[in-house]
């Protein structure tokens, strides 16, 4: 697979990235862990070399999973994780006091088998500690040999400015997709000034966009999907006429709805790096695909013209996971 540079840094990783969370936790039962560790490795002999996860994934376990299943090929790979919350869970408080972070570095830092984490994320813009005195804390990280690059995730263009002053970010992680575009307004905008590569996490709408969700289909208890807004019954079928419209277009380009979405991303900008997710071996090697697939002027006009005309309906968090994202 080719390579692409998370902006103006000297990070340089594979043009699709592998999301880990959903091999331990999010998206109802996850696969055993042998089947995970073997789905991690299979992305790297296929060319991924970027591959995300996070304190709070599975509380720490999703790191100890890509720790182990990376080791025989370390050095070959980018690991990205992150910080923000007083407890490795998603949903406790957020948390990126200094001593917090510097205590999570060190716990990541074991859990994932590694003397240096590649780039580290704020995950969550913490209200109550500035961001100055966040970037300042990884820029000391980094000049002790612990981390390499400073990241944030779901912030604000503003946040990402002042964060920029202190310790250049390289790369911001936020949602961005078909049916996603907030990004677009102001963030890219200060990502391509600032030469910060994007990164865009849920790339296929929590799966929505590959086709494969439907008015019937129905949600585990454990399953993230189930208190999300856009997945409620009463909004599906409305927000299926963009993947309908989508795989439209799949099928002049003998492609599926997953690598139209996944490579329209692509064509945003050329440091942006998709991270989509996967279980399955199958939906991995069809993800990675698109790497190689050129989308036709025709192709992001039809796009373009699909996202004017169907609206997408209910919001993409439920409100106990909204009120953390950075305004």
């Amino acid at each position: 697979m080719h390579k692409r540079k998370l902006g103006t840094s000297e990070l340089d990783v594979s043009a699709l990235g592998l999301g880990c969370m959903g091999l331990s936790f999010a998206y109802g039962k996850p696969p055993e862990r042998g089947q995970a560790i073997d789905l991690i490795r299979a992305a790297f002999d296929r060319g991924v070399t970027f591959f995300d996860t996070a304190e709070v994934y599975g509380a720490g376990a999703n790191e100890a999973l890509l720790g182990e299943a990376v080791q025989p090929f370390r050095d070959s790979v980018v690991l990205a994780t992150k910080f923000g919350f007083a407890e490795a869970k998603v949903g406790s408080p957020l948390d990126s006091r200094p001593e917090r972070i510097r205590r999570m570095v060190e716990e990541s830092l074991v859990r994932l088998r590694t003397d240096r984490i590649d780039l580290l994320y704020q995950h969550r813009v913490d209200p109550r500690v500035p961001v100055e005195d966040v970037a300042g804390t990884v820029r000391d990280l980094i000049a002790q040999g612990k981390v390499r690059h400073f990241g944030m995730s779901e912030a604000s263009a503003a946040s990402i400015r002042r964060a920029h002053v202190v310790q250049p970010v390289t790369a911001l992680q936020s949602e961005y997709s078909l049916w996603w575009r907030e990004p677009e307004r102001e963030v890219l905008p200060a990502c391509e000034e600032l030469g910060i590569g994007f990164v865009p996490f849920s790339p296929l709408g929590r799966g929505f966009l590959t086709g494969q969700i439907d008015e019937n289909t129905r949600f585990d208890a454990d399953d993230l999907r189930s208190i999300v807004p856009r997945f409620r019954p009463e909004v599906r079928n409305s927000n299926l006429a963009l993947v309908e419209r989508v795989r439209a277009i799949a099928g002049g380009s003998a492609a599926t709805p997953a690598q139209i979405a996944l490579a329209w991303l692509l064509s945003r900008k050329p440091w942006i790096v998709p991270i989509p997710g996967t279980t399955k071996l199958h939906r991995l090697e069809e993800n990675l695909a698109a790497a190689d697939l050129t989308l036709t002027g025709d192709d992001l006009r039809d796009i373009e013209a699909a996202l004017a005309e169907v609206q997408i309906e209910g919001e993409r968090y439920p409100p106990e996971l909204a009120r953390a994202v950075d305004r």
